[in-house]
């Protein structure tokens, strides 16, 4: 497996620290929305023609990075014709870097976006006008882990060890507050950088865990590699129940075109009922879309369908809801560990469709 099939879980602001992004992408908005025609109906989201099909509203999505099974229900929406029974017609693009998808729905370069719950409240933090329309993923898929022979059963004996990860505040913070949480001296650490590393930095031994690595993809190709892990699931110690993934918007395109956004939404819903009830046929129509530089393992993206299903769904309420308390205590442990730039009120965070 190349370092090209598990970079998309470098994800939270990993290529840079948090807050220089965050800071570079508030210089680049006015530059960025300078540079957009506001004439082309491709690029403001609205439609033209005189055809049936031209009469459908389009919409651009920014995926967080290539397919993959988490985006399986919007594969599901457009080969069902969901997006079409709203009256959509909906363009699925793909980030050249793993940050792309905030910096160009911030921008209105692309109507809508795949980002992180932590990612928002940081980027609110630097005054950049995004907000989270649907919770996608309701629990963390990064855990931390270790090697299943390694002797290490509790985060807390990772003290004094190397535990190697991407040079990212977010994940030292979650690594630090799993450590102490259970006992362990976080100061004690000796951080390892890795950059895209994560699995041969774990597999040969190079380190004793990694904190970056997700349950749907980096351990599966572990454990399919012969390098069965131990993971620990940071909501266990210390960390706030985050939502992994959520559907962003810029706060003018919700007063532009809320009303195609809950269309939007709407369709996905179904979308993601389908990938519930048919999970096979939804596989077939993820790897019909895989790219051709980053090619899918069936056998590790039907393994991840069954891990993601039972994380996105919202039980009683519709796919996509979002709660007020997580967002007060994923916002309150952020700015806890210094992960905020100013203080962010929640309510304009996110908004439930």
């Amino acid at each position: 497996m190349t370092t090209t099939r598990y970079s998309r879980y470098l994800r939270h602001t990993i290529s840079r620290p948090a807050m220089l992004l965050s800071a570079l992408l508030l210089c680049m908005l006015p530059v960025l929305a300078g540079c957009a025609n506001t004439n082309n109906p491709a690029a403001s989201g609205s439609s033209a023609g005189t055809g049936a099909e031209d009469n459908a509203h389009k919409l651009t999505i920014m995926l967080d990075w290539y397919p993959n099974a988490v985006h399986s229900f919007l594969y599901a929406a457009e080969a069902e014709g969901y997006f079409a029974e709203e009256g959509l017609e909906v363009e699925i693009q793909m980030p050249a870097d793993t940050n792309d998808a905030l910096k160009l729905v911030a921008a209105g370069k692309v109507d809508l976006a795949l980002s992180y719950q932590p990612q928002v409240l940081m980027a609110r933090g630097e005054q950049i006008p995004v907000k989270s329309i649907a919770a996608l993923v309701r629990h963390p898929l990064n855990h931390l882990m270790v090697a299943a022979d390694s002797g290490i059963t509790r985060p807390g004996e990772l003290s004094g060890k190397q535990a190697g990860y991407s040079s990212v505040p977010l994940y030292e913070a979650m690594l630090n507050t799993m450590v102490k949480s259970d006992g362990g001296d976080p100061s004690s650490l000796k951080l390892v950088d890795v950059g895209y590393e994560l699995i041969p930095a774990l597999s040969t031994g190079r380190v004793d865990g990694i904190m970056g690595g997700f349950i749907n993809h980096e351990q599966l190709i572990l454990e399919q590699q012969g390098h069965p892990v131990r993971s620990f699931n940071p909501v266990d110690y210390g960390v706030p129940d985050y939502y992994e993934l959520v559907l962003v918007a810029s706060e003018q395109g919700l007063q532009d075109s809320q009303g195609f956004y809950q269309k939007f939404v709407d369709a996905i819903r179904k979308g993601q009922q389908y990938v519930a009830d048919h999970p096979d046929e939804a596989l077939k129509l993820l790897l019909a879309h895989q790219e051709d530089t980053a090619p899918l393992d069936e056998a590790i993206e039907q393994r991840s369908l069954e891990i993601l299903l039972p994380l996105m769904d919202a039980g009683s309420q519709p796919f996509g809801y979002q709660e007020s308390p997580s967002w007060e205590k994923v916002n309150q442990w952020l700015s806890e560990n210094g992960l905020l730039a100013a203080e962010v009120d929640i309510k304009n965070a996110f908004i439930n469709f």
